[in-house]
């Protein structure tokens, strides 16, 4: 296969819904995969059961069985597809069963057709790590808890879940928790965990009635703050742009405004001691 030609997959759509599933398989279709369809959960199983494919496409409100259920029975067999879930229901409740489930994605309905192919681009190009599992520790809309590799695709994969839950916020407040929760998730994968999947990150995502309250726990061993001379957090006064003068001189990509960044979004950002643990809190007052 050519360098630039996209890499092919076998999809199954599983949807009552004909006219999504016409319109799914002729964009999947048209972008060069082979495409199998159905339209209830027990012509799902079978079609799982008949054939290997490598990505489901999967609603969660099936006739004669629940998607989660054909999930739960795609992700048992010994190479599982990855599981991307379409649904119109967006309790915390079906969300969280389906993270524990270890669906990859999960789209709320309705959504432009063409977000499906990104999410299949997403999908092969970060691939094995899209496999990968993500322990659910507590699966409670107030706490949630959960392990996963520290891998940079999973900074991406988790957001996506954690978001979906605070779809109520008003939209300056979720793009800003989204913003600190993703920069703070990168650097615990990044640094703590030095991009190594057998090493894992722990996040706990705390719901009260007048807050939100995130934590961040990496394997690493912390870092001294004074000593990050190449972001933007340790410039001395007076002088904004020494760290991008470091940053060069060592050889980084610009940047190093993450934290200094992550500090003005949230109420609240508390460390550790050693520093491998972090808490932000947003006031919802």
């Amino acid at each position: 296969m050519a360098a630039n030609t996209p890499a092919r997959r076998r999809i199954l759509i599983v949807d009552d819904d004909r006219a999504l599933r016409h319109v799914l398989a002729e964009l999947l279709t048209d972008a060069g995969h082979t495409v199998d369809q159905a339209a209830d959960g027990p012509e799902a199983l079978r079609r799982l059961d008949s054939g290997a494919f490598d990505i489901v496409l999967l609603d969660i409100g099936l006739p004669g069985l629940s998607g989660l259920d054909v999930l739960a029975h795609a992700r048992a067999a010994a190479s599982p597809p990855i599981v991307v879930m379409m649904t119109a229901d967006d309790t915390p409740e079906t969300l969280l069963a389906a993270v524990r489930r270890q669906a990859y994605r999960y789209l709320r309905k309705p959504f432009a057709p063409s977000a499906i192919v990104e999410v299949i681009d997403d999908a092969i190009a970060t691939a094995p790590s899209a496999a990968m599992s993500i322990e659910v520790v507590s699966a409670r809309p107030e706490w949630v808890e959960l392990v996963a590799p520290c891998v940079l695709e999973m900074a991406d994969r988790i957001q996506s879940f954690v978001m979906q839950l605070e779809t109520n916020l008003p939209e300056p407040v979720r793009e800003s928790v989204a913003q600190a929760f993703r920069e703070l998730l990168t650097n615990a994968i990044e640094w703590g965990g030095k991009l190594d999947p057998q090493r894992k990150v722990r996040i706990s995502c705390v719901r009260a009635k007048r807050m939100l309250l995130y934590r961040i726990a990496d394997p690493g061993e912390g870092f001294d703050i004074d000593k990050l001379r190449h972001a933007a957090i340790s410039n001395p006064e007076g002088s904004p742009i020494q760290h991008a003068i470091v940053r060069e001189e060592q050889g980084l990509r610009p940047g190093g405004l993450g934290l200094m960044m992550t500090r003005a979004l949230v109420d609240e950002l508390i460390y550790n001691e050693a520093r491998n643990e972090v808490m932000f809190i947003k006031y919802l007052d």
